[in-house]
């Protein structure tokens, strides 16, 4: 058997190949990476040190900080649940930042301290997953007020004093014997003040933190009613909850499904629906294939070209020499006087093929029966020399 002559083919893609091929990822990458950083830098400066007496930011608390020192009152800010419990005291306020960041447990013991201590708690813009347990008898309505600055309308007196103020948000209800509603939205308040049970201790619910913001603090009577608010006893301890708190790991018995908002749930189960509507719009046509004539002539050599970079994108070359080999061996066996139903049985094949070339039978059954070869260049060679035994063949 003669040795086929190998072609200089390049095997390995080049580097404008794989540029080609990787090009779009890359922007797509780089894409999605400036859009996060933008929406980083944009969101950093918007809402940073929000409610924090420390910032100096337009959602930052610090010019009601300063106005309560100048008037005597002490402010420290806390970030843990036992700083927050331990402050507790009959001349202290205790204000919470984030009442609905703090677990239901976390709930519970900050009530339990608060309950008798005979000061003030003052809770900002509290929801109902926090409602039910730090301020008993209040609710909150499902229809926030559309209307930032609103009146009084009570007789409280830092209420009646501070006037018109930006209270408007979340709106309240409540059941609780002798509370003070103020700043009412189509009928409901925007700030309770709930007497303790027992002692001079009370709980302020406040609707919207905008009279704690700086950008806000000289607007309407939003200055004076925080200051008697957050002033009515001399230290005032701000409470901004944090996660790195070992008490706000403790999720007491709920799953993992109990610790996700609903909205996630409804969505996920939104994608599920779409997903499945998706999949039998795909699917619409049922039953079987219906064969239909090419509108163009596809030639043979465009056919083979098209495998071949299938297989070789999928790095597939078993499948390339197990196809290569097959139809030798298909195109060989009439030639040498073999059925086509014996064309690929080594014992039919090999001993007719021998005789007509007078070769190596062990060569011949690496070259038609071997294993696939190892990289690209060794499917080439293959290739070459199934071309040069199938010419040899025909000559013979």
């Amino acid at each position: 058997m003669t040795e086929a002559t190998l072609t200089s083919t390049s095997a390995s893609p080049t580097a404008r190949q794989v540029w080609t091929r990787t090009r779009g990822i890359v922007l797509a990458v780089v894409i999605l990476l400036a859009a996060a950083v933008a929406i980083a830098a944009i969101r950093s400066g918007a809402q940073h040190g929000r409610l924090d007496p420390r910032s100096a930011d337009p959602y930052g608390s610090r010019a009601t900080a300063e106005l309560l020192g100048d008037r005597g009152v002490s402010t420290r800010v806390v970030t843990t649940l036992d700083e927050a419990r331990a402050a507790a005291d009959a001349d202290t306020t205790l204000l919470v930042a984030a009442p609905d960041l703090l677990t239901d447990h976390q709930q519970a013991d900050l009530l339990a301290a608060t309950k008798n201590s005979g000061g003030r708690t003052i809770l900002i813009a509290p929801d109902s997953p926090s409602l039910g347990t730090l301020a008993p008898g209040v609710t909150a309505d499902p229809a926030i007020s559309f209307r930032s600055t609103l009146s009084p309308s009570c007789d409280l007196p830092a209420a009646r004093r501070a006037g018109s103020a930006d209270t408007g948000g979340i709106r309240y209800s409540t059941s609780v014997p002798g509370a003070d509603v103020c700043y009412p939205s189509d009928g409901l308040p925007t700030l309770l003040r709930i007497p303790a049970a027992t002692g001079n201790g009370d709980t302020v619910v406040l609707g919207a933190p905008d009279i704690l913001y700086n950008n806000r603090l000289d607007k309407q009577g939003n200055a004076s009613l925080a200051l008697q608010l957050l002033g009515s006893r001399p230290h005032l301890v701000w409470y901004l909850p944090s996660l790195s708190d070992t008490s706000a790991t403790d999720a007491g018995k709920k799953t993992f499904l109990d610790l996700l908002p609903s909205g996630w749930l409804w969505g996920t189960l939104q994608l599920f629906i779409a997903a499945g509507l998706a999949a039998l719009w795909r699917a619409r046509r049922l039953g079987p294939l219906v064969p239909e004539r090419l509108p163009v002539a596809i030639r043979a050599s465009e056919t083979v070209e098209g495998r071949a970079r299938l297989y070789r994108k999928a790095n597939a070359r078993d499948r390339a020499a197990t196809a290569l080999r097959s139809t030798t061996r298909t195109r060989l066996a009439p030639l040498i006087g073999v059925s086509p139903a014996q064309a690929h049985a080594p014992e039919a094949l090999l001993p007719a093929l021998s005789a007509r070339l007078a070769g190596d039978g062990q060569a011949l059954h690496a070259l038609l029966f071997g294993p696939p070869p190892s990289d690209d260049a060794a499917l080439i060679s293959l290739a070459d020399q199934l071309d040069a035994l199938e010419r040899e063949v025909r000559r013979s």
